[in-house]
């Protein structure tokens, strides 16, 4: 039977996240996801491990929510448990990053971060006219004033399938879903079609976009410049497909608007 297998949010855009058994989503996506964002303070530009030389780092912070009553988040770094929002978090965050950085939870004017392209030119989409191994600066154009620090999509999800195959392709056991740092991954025999909808429980979603792959998932924590260029390559190769009328791209996953919020839980049945 079709099931949620895991769910997960990140309140730190770009930091580890936190498993769930059960989440609240709202109409732009699980409530507390990507709430949080780094500043850097040199050129006020948000942390994204997008650009893995200024940001993977990141990658080794955990965020997870101080429980359902306070409304906090907690970081880990280096082994200290620091409050988001306090000036202990920047100073901590700071030192771990080797640079000066603040946190927020407020969408600044013209929101920007760095992004590292790929070397291999096919895990380039056609819609960034640069060339690619070059350094670019995007608009967050899909995040949310008072929070949902986002690339694009409200809900990303995974499935088991695709999870699979893309094991299979790589001649591995299993690929870890949280490279790709989904907020779903499903138990479906196929990934669901832009148009689909799918009821969770009270929630129902609705299938935008294939989801574009940058660096990241081929990041490992604590190796900022150690990439798995072997994923990348079948990404690139098994995995470019149209996103909209955008044109094509290395796709893996697919982005889903909230039609109904709820709350789902780990387990339930996927129609």
């Amino acid at each position: 039977m079709a099931r949620v297998l895991a769910a997960a949010r990140y309140p730190l855009k770009s930091a580890r996240g936190e498993r769930l058994a059960s989440v609240d989503l709202a109409s732009d996506g699980l409530v507390g996801d990507r709430a949080w964002a780094c500043v850097d303070a040199a050129d006020g530009t948000l942390g994204s491990a997008k650009h893995p030389r200024r940001w993977a780092r990141l990658l080794e912070v955990r965020a997870a929510s101080g429980g359902p009553r306070s409304g906090a988040v907690l970081l880990e770094v280096a082994g200290r448990t620091v409050r988001a929002g306090s000036a202990e978090a920047d100073a901590v965050l700071s030192e771990h990053m080797g640079r000066e950085v603040r946190l927020t939870s407020t969408l600044p004017a013209g929101a920007r971060l760095h992004r590292q392209l790929p070397d291999d030119p096919a895990m380039v989409p056609e819609w960034t006219p640069t060339a690619s191994g070059t350094e670019v600066v995007n608009d967050l154009a899909a995040a949310k004033p008072g929070g949902r620090f986002t690339d694009y999509g409200a809900v990303h999800l995974l499935t088991t399938s695709a999870l699979a195959q893309l094991a299979r392709q790589l001649g591995r056991p299993a690929v870890d879903a949280e490279r790709f740092r989904a907020n779903l991954v499903l138990d479906l025999p196929a990934d669901p079609l832009p148009g689909q909808e799918l009821r969770i429980g009270q929630v129902v979603l609705r299938v935008s976009l294939p989801t574009p792959r940058c660096l990241v998932p081929a990041l490992t924590p604590g190796e900022p410049q150690h990439l798995d260029r072997e994923l990348l390559g079948v990404l690139a190769r098994e995995h470019r497909t149209p996103v909209g009328t955008m044109g094509r791209a290395a796709c893996f996953g697919v982005y889903a608007d909230v039609i109904e919020p709820g709350q789902l839980a780990v387990g339930q049945p996927v129609q």
